[in-house]
């Protein structure tokens, strides 16, 4: 193969800032020439960024992005080839309008359009909702060099590598039939903890089967519920690592595909991955509905310490504020580890105790309450009162200081419905939705380690978790414990797996069958919530869809 410089020129877009975008696109581009790249190559969607959603009805918005795309053309050096992901107009008469394609932009035109031929509609992907599978000629010519493209889902198809194929047809197959010499993948590929290790796994595994460099380059920020950590890649023909772009940062990574090219730091571990993108999706989340700092709710617990932790990573400590509010069962160590948090995160931090306005609701509804009848034995009324009055406190602060409220419930409390309707569950992002109880404690383990010091403090990570509503009340009054619920909860939600199969791995069928009856009656709440950033390969969120009125007992 010729010699071949390349670009992986993974940036940070904002959904539907066409301006932006392009002007990100093209200052990529100039530095890509600058260091001698030949070809630049920009991910999946990059005009739109990844995914404009039903924005894409609208003609009025995919004439804005066909503009663009001509002002991008005639923005880019002519002499360097840039390999650009946008959707396009299809032509065929039949079936959805676009296409998801990448534009071949050269000499100031748009000189060859490649359509995406697998289009992934399961988890978080929808893309036959507005995409019609293409077929064109995947092969760009670069200085002699033959590259095969493909967009993102098109390399995730290939019979000896994934288990479980979704697809008739392999795209990698088609591109190395004509003749590529480099295997290029655009991706838009969001971050989950199985991908850490298991997207650059499978695309060295296609470099390995067809003995040919594989390049891909991906989208870095966060976009509602999701995150994408970039991490491009330059893979040698037998699998091994020749560059790596930064993950959950932006990059313009200028290498030749050979080996020795320039690997940058990545996460390596699942707690610190995790960290990177959950910091990554505050801060873009926050920046993109206009908010220029977050409050939270400081209980002493572990679950909102780690959201401040992750808060100011993201923000900065001067734009987090703490609000301690406690009731008449709130205990003094509490109110003290949320201080001792806040002054090692440095963030701004108030107390504002709830029993003045809590007292009143109590006297006010003993009688009314009453005349309903006996209170049962699970009787939590009194409970959600207070957490409702503190999600008010909460959000009267927010609205006075413009700020993103975070929630801070965490993957194994929402999962089992052990949170408060319009109380707890309120906020404007859930930070650690989709991090088990188990995890989360592992996770504010790194926040420590990375700091060298105690930033959160050693006895919020080891005393008894509690809400604190009732006196000297535990989590595990109400919920089995969290490293057998857990691991209970993986095998029902990202295992899918049925109560049966539970049982038949080994746990216990009445916690079993009591985890599963919890997490089926509080699918309601769940349809309620903020939206959560996602980590893990099924999350409660839009991948996800179980209906709230349904007679199956999992």
């Amino acid at each position: 193969m010729k010699p071949l410089r390349i670009a992986l020129c993974q940036l940070d877009y904002a959904i539907a800032d066409l301006d932006a975008n392009v002007a990100a696109i093209a200052e990529a581009a100039r530095r890509a020439k600058d260091g001698g790249a030949q070809v630049a190559l920009f991910s999946e969607l990059a005009i739109t960024a990844y995914g404009p959603r039903d924005l894409l009805d609208r003609p009025s918005f995919v004439d804005a992005v066909e503009r663009a795309c001509d002002a991008l053309a005639r923005a880019l050096p002519p002499d360097l080839v840039c390999l650009v992901g946008a959707p396009t107009r299809a032509t065929g008469g039949i079936g959805r309008d676009l296409h998801n394609s990448v534009l071949v932009m050269r000499e100031g035109r748009i000189a060859q359009v490649i359509h995406k031929q697998l289009l992934p509609t399961y988890d978080v992907f929808d893309e036959d909702r507005w995409f019609e599978a293409g077929t064109s000629d995947p092969i760009v010519d670069v200085a002699g060099v033959k590259l095969g493209i493909t967009i993102c889902e098109d390399a995730w198809n290939d019979v000896t590598v994934m288990r479980g194929r979704r697809y008739q047809g392999n795209p990698v197959d088609a591109v190395v039939r004509a003749g590529a010499d480099v295997i290029v993948n655009l991706a838009g590929s969001p971050f989950t903890l199985t991908k850490r290790e298991g997207r650059a796994a499978m695309l060295a595994a296609i470099a390995e089967k067809h003995a040919r460099p594989v390049v891909m380059v991906n989208q870095v920020g966060g976009h509602d519920d999701l995150i994408f950590d970039g991490s491009s890649l330059v893979l040698g023909p037998d699998g091994a690592t020749w560059a790596r772009a930064a993950a959950f940062a932006p990059d313009v990574l200028v290498c030749d595909v050979a080996p020795g090219g320039p690997q940058r730091a990545w996460p390596e571990t699942d707690e610190a991955a995790a960290l990177d993108a959950l910091a990554l999706g505050v801060r873009d989340y926050a920046a993109r509905c206009g908010m220029k700092s977050a409050i939270l709710g400081l209980s002493g617990g572990i679950d909102s310490a780690l959201v401040a932790a992750i808060a100011v990573r993201a923000l900065g400590p001067d734009r987090v504020l703490g609000i301690a509010m406690p009731s008449r069962y709130s205990s003094e160590h509490s109110i003290a580890d949320a201080r001792a948090l806040a002054t090692s995160l440095g963030m701004r931090f108030e107390i504002v105790p709830i029993e003045p306005i809590f007292a009143p609701y109590d006297d006010l509804l003993r009688a009314p309450l009453a005349a309903l009848g006996p209170a049962p034995a699970d009787d939590v009324t009194f409970e959600n009162v207070q957490a409702r009055l503190r999600m008010t406190i909460l959000m009267a602060l927010a609205n006075r200081a413009g700020a993103m409220l975070l929630n801070t419930g965490n993957k194994s409390e929402v999962a089992c419905g052990y949170c408060t309707l319009y109380g707890d569950m309120a906020g404007g992002l859930a930070v650690i939705s989709d991090l088990y109880k188990t995890f989360v404690y592992r996770v504010s383990r790194e926040v420590n380690r990375q700091a060298g010091r105690e930033i959160i403090p050693e006895s919020t990570l080891t005393k008894p978790p509690s809400a604190e509503l009732r006196p000297n009340q535990t989590d595990q009054d109400t919920l089995p414990p969290y490293d057998v619920l857990d691991a209970i909860l993986a095998h029902l939600v990202e295992g899918q797996r049925s109560t049966r199969e539970v049982v038949e791995a080994g746990f216990d069928p009445a916690i079993v069958a009591r985890v599963a009856r919890m997490m089926k009656i509080a699918e309601f709440k769940r349809r309620q919530m903020p939206p959560g950033l996602i980590v893990t390969k099924k999350a409660f969120g839009p991948g996800r869809r179980i209906p709230i009125a349904q007679r199956w007992a999992y």
